[in-house]
């Protein structure tokens, strides 16, 4: 097993994708983002073929002229894949696009969506969680980024997370809805050192940790199918191993309560050392439909080894313990 971590740490790093072969280096190797090999490596990934066809659709003004949640293509979606891809922080051609967010996320119609029932705020809290993210990795936090904090964190159900379920008995938080405000909200503690956010994290992780990333709580069952399935990008939706990747983030990897998952995802490895993208949710066009991706993340095959799920895939069992 020693020998097959290191040939495909050793195959990533040779990989023609800038991105791969930071996040190998940074988050399997531990290199420092202050390096010249890091800092090299991330101007190469401003000016790979990959990001400048997330970027290849604003305009002279800077903006993406399309609806910023526009799946998978407006400027809430490029910002996240960019921030999660290792983009250079502190790139002022980016700030259009914050002011495109910021002109959804606080505009009057936007906020008369925040409602709130039986004592509960009802919102897509992922929206909010991956702008605070997305807005920190990338340098361009601003006064209108500790508004989305505080938000966040206002708005957290009692359980620890958040949930747009209208009805008035939902008491239970959603998965989908909470993972990448936890995400967000660990970021933002870690980088500004805010209290708030930190045990707002440390409470949002539980929704993850008491259920075992992907149990009922109720008859141990998976919650569901695709759950246990592996893919890249996720978008909003959550599987095991983005969960694994958030909660390593945040510091929980080592929980026993993630060790079913870890076990799930480490059955999941090919003979190569690497892993699949089971499933995916986009769909390569250049045409204007929901879910369309101008990028291919590699495709989705269960003998195929993904790189992008790879990358994440080494990070997790890095973190955990498990790459010897």
């Amino acid at each position: 097993m020693k020998s097959q971590n290191k040939e495909i740490i050793d195959r990533m790093l040779d990989s023609g994708e800038p991105s791969i072969r930071f996040k190998i280096l940074t988050k399997v190797l531990g290199r420092s983002l202050e390096s010249s090999e890091v800092k090299e490596i991330q101007e190469d990934i401003k000016s790979s073929k990959r990001v400048k066809l997330l970027l290849s659709e604003r305009k002279k003004d800077g903006k993406i002229h399309h609806r910023p949640y526009a799946k998978w293509y407006g400027a809430h979606w490029v910002l996240t894949y960019l921030a999660d891809n290792g983009y250079p922080p502190g790139d002022d051609s980016l700030v259009p696009l914050r002011e495109q967010v910021y002109e959804w996320l606080f505009s009057e119609e936007h906020e008369k969506k925040i409602i709130s029932i039986s004592g509960r705020t009802r919102r897509c809290a992922s929206q909010e969680g991956n702008a605070l993210y997305y807005l920190l990795a990338l340098g361009l936090a601003d006064d209108g980024t500790e508004k989305l904090a505080k938000r966040l964190s206002s708005w957290q159900w009692p359980d620890g997370g958040w949930n747009c379920d209208k009805k008035s008995d939902a008491v239970n938080s959603s998965f989908f809805e909470s993972l990448i405000p936890l995400r967000g909200l660990t970021l933002h503690a870690k980088l500004t050192g805010d209290k708030n956010s930190k045990e707002a994290a440390k409470h949002a992780a539980e929704i993850f940790l008491k259920r075992r990333c992907y149990k009922s709580q109720k008859d141990g069952s998976t919650i569901m199918d695709d759950f246990v399935k592996l893919h890249y990008p996720c978008y909003w939706h959550y599987d095991i191993l983005f969960g694994l990747k958030v909660l390593a983030e945040a510091g929980f990897i080592k929980d026993k309560r993630c060790h079913d998952a870890m076990d799930i995802l480490e059955s999941k490895r090919l003979p190569d050392g690497g892993f699949p993208a089971e499933k995916k949710y986009y769909r390569l066009a250049n045409e204007k439909i929901s879910g369309r991706s101008l990028v291919d993340w590699g495709g989705a095959s269960k003998r195929k080894m993904n790189e992008f799920v790879t990358a994440d895939a080494l990070f997790v069992l890095k973190k955990s313990g498990r790459l010897n």
